[in-house]
């Protein structure tokens, strides 16, 4: 959920990036490791040696990634000091680490738009081919020119859930694949048949809101900085989503209440007073421990076009590190096949390198079904939502969607004017980070 809570604008500018391969012009100590032919380097020569690691946890992967860091450990003989930190307070501690020269060896990132220009270029470890083993999408955002400067560590997926128990008892079958249309007559059926407060709840999100836009064949953004919101598709989707709320499907007060702050709609859903729950694949682990009902994970739904809407997390070694290698050589470690199918699996995360997706996939400890929908649903989201959320503009161009809509809901403006504001507010946004 938090890996949605982007905001920030960009340093985007390439002259400005201040990042170098790893061992190369930052580092010309002898005893500097350096990489291999293969893209790696001998774990064993940081011996003795120690980095910090930035870290926010979603929960279940800080147990992971504490394990994970322990083999790190083992088979290279240095240490890593894990700083973990509320990721509310992640981007201004990060910031002012940075400004005072106290930036950690490597971190985990929601958005790479704000740090660009502090981050290290890790192909001298990884090799300049690095980001070919991970999902085109994914890896929009890792690469900067010939420079590697990021690693996407987890993917996120928005997507339904259905509450299983209300829809029996409306007897209303569960939905393998749907239309956008089909959800609604589902939703208000088994709403009006088991007298929920609501019948579709949403988080208030612009990354939520944005799985609706592209559903009806819309982004915000793309690659280069580019406003690619189509006014009209843009209009219909937050109209049908308008029509919801004031008929009761989607409830009012929740948008109402918190202004355009971002809050999640999961207690609704716990509550069991919405038999639809649009949110994303990290509601799987909460679920499975909080749930007092049966209930499961579905296709989403499909308008103009089917599919979700992507998110994730990024690993990232910082330039200022005074073990670049080593910093370095640990991203890779992370983000290893092996790694990553320990840690999704663990916290049940959805997989980044194409030999998990396309290959031998993750084997969860529960809840295999539902994991393995929002990953069927990677292959149908489009491709330009990869580029939409990979843009350093689309953190601050959701937070204007999020704003705007929450006008529209006010009743201070009708659908047309809503999408017309967006179009405007998102030309601001780019204009600003150029």
């Amino acid at each position: 959920m938090r890996s949605t809570l982007i905001t920030g604008l960009a340093a985007v500018s390439i002259a400005a990036l201040a990042a170098c391969a790893p061992g190369t012009t930052e580092s010309d100590s002898p005893d500097a490791a350096a990489p291999s032919a293969s893209g790696s380097v001998d774990l064993s020569s940081f011996k003795g040696k120690t980095i910090t690691y930035l870290y926010f946890t979603d929960g279940p992967d800080e147990a992971a990634t504490r394990n994970l860091l322990k083999e790190f450990e083992t088979k290279s003989g240095g240490k890593v000091n894990l700083q973990i930190v509320p990721f509310a307070d992640l981007q201004q501690s990060l910031q002012a680490r940075l400004s005072g020269g106290n930036a950690p060896d490597v971190a985990r990132l929601a958005d790479l738009g704000p740090f660009r220009a502090d981050l290290m270029d890790l192909s001298g470890v990884v090799g300049k081919d690095y980001a070919n083993e991970f999902l085109a999408g994914p890896a929009t955002a890792i690469k900067d020119g010939e420079k590697i400067i990021a690693v996407p560590n987890d993917l996120t997926m928005n997507g339904p859930f259905v509450n299983v128990d209300l829809f029996k008892k409306a007897g209303v079958p569960v939905p393998t694949k749907w239309s956008f249309d089909e959800m609604v007559a589902a939703a208000k059926k088994v709403q009006a048949a088991t007298k929920t407060e609501a019948g579709i709840a949403i988080d208030k999100s612009g990354h939520r809101l944005s799985t609706i836009l592209s559903q009806n064949g819309t982004t915000m953004v793309g690659k280069d900085l580019t406003n690619t919101l189509d006014v009209a598709k843009a209009t219909k989707a937050i109209d049908s989503l308008l029509t919801l709320i004031e008929d009761g499907t989607i409830p009012k007060d929740f948008w109402i209440e918190s202004g355009s702050k971002y809050k999640g709609a999961n207690e609704i859903f716990l509550a069991q007073q919405a038999p639809i729950y649009i949110s994303g694949n990290w509601q799987v682990a909460q679920f499975a421990k909080s749930a007092k009902f049966a209930w499961q994970a579905v296709p989403n739904a499909c308008a103009e076009r089917c599919g979700g809407f992507p998110g994730g997390k990024y690993t990232v070694g910082l330039s200022q590190s005074k073990e670049p290698q080593m910093a370095a050589a640990l991203v890779q470690f992370l983000n290893s096949k092996e790694s990553q199918a320990k840690m999704d699996a663990q916290s049940m995360w959805l997989p980044t390198r194409n030999d998990l997706i396309e290959g031998d996939g993750v084997t969860y400890p529960e809840r295999q079904a539902d994991m393995e929908v929002f990953t069927a649903d990677v292959a149908e989201t489009p491709a330009d939502t990869y580029d939409a959320v990979a843009s350093p503009a689309f953190g601050p161009s959701a937070t204007v969607l999020v704003e705007e809509f929450a006008k529209a809901v006010a009743g201070q403006q009708d659908a047309a004017t809503t999408a017309k504001n967006l179009k405007a507010g998102i030309e601001k946004v780019i204009a600003d980070s150029k």
